[in-house]
C-alpha cells in the first residue's frame, strides 16, 4: 500500500484517539507517516490504544510535544535483531576475573607470578558488584520487552587500577515509554549498590586502621569520602577517618565496594545515555537537556581537586547530548516510579566524592 493510501486510512482508525490537524506522508522517513494534532483520550491510555490500531501495518507510534502540539509519528517496526552472542560474553567475563584477580595480586603481594590467587578477595567484590548492576538493567530490559544482550565485560590489565573498565549491556530495542526508560535506566546504579554495601561493610571489618604515613619507596594512595563511605567506616570503627593521623588501610574486598560505590555515583551523573541522563529524562523530559551546561561546568570545576574529573567533563562535553528517547515521551511517571527516581537522585548524593582519590609519593 502507497504511504499516502496508508494515511489516510490510519487517520479513519484513529480517530476516537487523536484529532488529526494535518498528515505528512514519508516523513520522516521513507514508509513513516507524521500526524500533527491533539489527543483526545488520557496519554497513557492513547499510546495503548495506538500501538494496538499501528500493528496490523507492521507499524509503531512515537508520540512527541513540539510546541505546545503533539506530534504523532507512524514508523516502521524495528525487526527483532540478534542480542550477540553468548560464548563472546562468556570469554570477555572469565577474561575480567583473570585481569581483576591480576591486579588484586599485584596489590596484595606485589607479585603477579608470586600467587596471582591472592587476588580473589577484588575479583569477588568487584564482580559480584558488576554483575549485580549489569543484570539489574538486563532483567529491567527483558521484563519490558526490550531487546538487551549479555554484559560485555572489558578486561584492563595493567592499565586500570581496577583491572577493568566494568561493563556494558546494549539496548537493541526501542524504549517503549518514560516508565521503561526509568526501570532499566535505575535498576543497574540501585542493584549494584545492594551488593556494594555489604561487600564495603565486610571489607572494612577486615581492614586495619593505622598511621597514614607511607612506607618508604612505596606509592600510596588516600581514596575519597562520600557520605556513603564516610558513614560506612563510622558504622565499623565507630568514629569518623581520617583521623588524628590515622585512616583505615584498605583491604581489597573494602577497595572492591568503595569502587562500587564510586562506579555508582559515575553512572548516576545525569546527562547522556548515563544511567542517571535515562533518570533525568524519564522524570523531566526534555527539560532534562537543561543539565547538561551545569553538569559540564561542575566536572570541569571538580578537575581542579582531581584532574581525572577533566576525563569525564570531555566525555560529557563529545557525548553528553546524546540520550535515549522513548517512543511514548510525553506520559509522565507514575508516582511510584517518581519515588524511584528521587531515590536515584539520592543515592546519587550519598556516593558522590568529589577527590575520589590522593597520589602519595
Amino acid at each position: 500500500m502507497e504511504t499516502k493510501s496508508l494515511a489516510h486510512q490510519l487517520v479513519a482508525e484513529i480517530g476516537d484517539v487523536f484529532a488529526v490537524d494535518d498528515v505528512t506522508s514519508d516523513f520522516p522517513e521513507e514508509g513513516a507517516v507524521r500526524f500533527r494534532g491533539r489527543l483526545l483520550v488520557s496519554r497513557r491510555e492513547a499510546y495503548a490504544k495506538l500501538r494496538d490500531r499501528f500493528a496490523p501495518h507492521k507499524l509503531m507510534p512515537v508520540i512527541r510535544r513540539i510546541d505546545d502540539q503533539e506530534v504523532l509519528l507512524a514508523l516502521p517496526e524495528v525487526r527483532a535483531v540478534r542480542t550477540g552472542r553468548p560464548w563472546v560474553n562468556a570469554v570477555l567475563f572469565v577474561a575480567t576475573v583473570i585481569s581483576v584477580m591480576m591486579t588484586g595480586a599485584t596489590q596484595s603481594t606485589g607479585n603477579l607470578l608470586l600467587d596471582i590467587l591472592s587476588g580473589w578477595p577484588l575479583a569477588l567484590g568487584l564482580m559480584g558488584i558488576l554483575l549485580a548492576h549489569e543484570f539489574g538493567h538486563y532483567f529491567a530490559a527483558r521484563y519490558h520487552g526490550v531487546a538487551a544482550s549479555l554484559p560485555y565485560f572489558m578486561p584492563m590489565p595493567f592499565i586500570s587500577p581496577l583491572g577493568t573498565f566494568g561493563a556494558v549491556i546494549v539496548n537493541k530495542g526501542p524504549m517503549r515509554d518514560r516508565r521503561t526508560l526509568l526501570d532499566i535506566g535505575a535498576a543497574g546504579p540501585l542493584a549494584g549498590l545492594i551488593v556494594a554495601i555489604p561487600v564495603l561493610l565486610i571489607g572494612l571489618s577486615l581492614s586495619p586502621v593505622d598511621s597514614q604515613v607511607c612506607p618508604p619507596d612505596q606509592i600510596c594512595f588516600t581514596e575519597g569520602n562520600s557520605i556513603l563511605y564516610a558513614a560506612a567506616k563510622v558504622l565499623v570503627f565507630g568514629r569518623m577517618l581520617p583521623a588524628g593521623g590515622e585512616d583505615v588501610w584498605l583491604h581489597p574486598l573494602a577497595f572492591a565496594g568503595w569502587a562500587g560505590i564510586l562506579v555508582t555515583a559515575l553512572n548516576l551523573l545525569p546527562v547522556g545515555t548515563l544511567d542517571g541522563g535515562h533518570v533525568a529524562h524519564a522524570l523531566l523530559g526534555k527539560q532534562a537537556g537543561r543539565l547538561y551546561l551545569p553538569v559540564l561546568l561542575g566536572l570541569v570545576g571538580l578537575g581542579f581537586l582531581w584532574q581525572g574529573w577533566w576525563l569525564w567533563a570531555g566525555l560529557t562535553f563529545i557525548f553528553g547530548r546524546m540520550g535515549a528517547q522513548p517512543l511514548d515521551d510525553v506520559t509522565p511517571l507514575d508516582g511510584r516510579r517518581k519515588a524511584i527516581a528521587v531515590l536515584a537522585l539520592v543515592v546519587f548524593v550519598l556516593t558522590f566524592t568529589p577527590m575520589p582519590i590522593v597520589i602519595h609519593l
